[in-house]
């Protein structure tokens, strides 16, 4: 097995891990009730994406209804 010769430095391991950076979630609010949702996904309030019903829940109740 593969034994290091010297010891990492904490300097070095430091710039190692500089780029180990969380990054905060980008959030929008629904066009449709105003809730704070993630980018790029179906609300869970009312399950519109971009102003079409795309839940599978929010589809079968409309039939329901029809």
């Amino acid at each position: 097995m593969a034994v290091p010769k010297k010891r990492t430095g904490a300097s070095s391991q430091g710039h190692r891990r500089a780029n180990w950076k969380a990054t905060v979630p980008a959030v929008t609010t629904c066009k449709n009730c105003g809730a704070t949702i993630p980018t790029h996904t179906v609300c869970p309030e009312c399950g519109q994406y971009k102003g079409v019903n795309a839940s599978k829940k929010v589809v079968a109740a409309e039939n329901k209804e029809n």
